[in-house]
């Protein structure tokens, strides 16, 4: 995938529903094996990782072939099982350089009920020219 043309101000949104499959093939993935994560709270929801959380912002990140070199992650309240979350990222810099455009975002993840529940920044480059798949 091509990433899009980029400036500063532009904004980018990825949707995705976490389901209790999520959490549980992270918690394999992860190791990260929380009570949090593997035991139902009284609604029957798990609550999510954090890093599955974050994960929308680095997908946006991806698709534009992006290379961080610092990421921030605040979490403001749990996401669960059954959630659908949505990244909002922000171009918040965007600086030309000989072989590269050095980046700065910020992201918003909210659930379906508009809430925030995590807010972050990052910062790092774009290559010119990012490599061809083989």
């Amino acid at each position: 995938m091509k990433p899009p043309r980029l400036s500063a101000g532009m904004q980018l949104r990825y949707t995705r529903h976490i389901s209790a499959h999520d959490i549980a093939d992270f918690t394999k993935s992860s190791h990260d094996a929380n009570i949090y994560h593997v035991e139902p709270d009284p609604s029957g929801r798990l609550i999510a990782h954090g890093l599955l959380v974050a994960s929308l912002a680095t997908k946006l990140g991806g698709d534009l072939h992006f290379l961080a070199r610092t990421m921030t992650f605040d979490f403001i309240k749990p996401a669960y099982s059954g959630d659908t979350l949505t990244c909002l990222a922000t171009v918040d810099s965007l600086i030309e350089q000989s072989e590269r455009f050095k980046c700065r975002f910020s992201f918003t993840v909210t659930n379906q009920a508009g809430e925030t529940v995590m807010v972050g920044h990052t910062a790092g480059m774009i290559r010119k020219a990012p490599p061809q798949k083989a």
